[in-house]
């Protein structure tokens, strides 16, 4: 997973989306992809906390 490319995929779906340009098919067809590159993203920065926290000793500002 590259965290980068999904984000910028993630922001060109927002942006056609908010054109309202789409039929309804395809409208729900992009949001459910974009739907899925969130969660992707969502795991990529979990992770990223996570693997922090454990170098950091498990010491976390919350």
């Amino acid at each position: 997973m590259d965290f980068e490319k999904n984000i910028s995929e993630l922001e060109k779906i927002v942006k056609t989306l908010e054109t309202g340009e789409l039929n309804l098919n395809e409208s729900l067809d992009l949001y459910k992809k974009g739907v899925t590159l969130a969660s992707e993203c969502k795991t990529a920065l979990d992770e990223a906390k996570l693997e922090i926290t454990k170098i950091d000793g498990g010491e976390t500002d919350e």
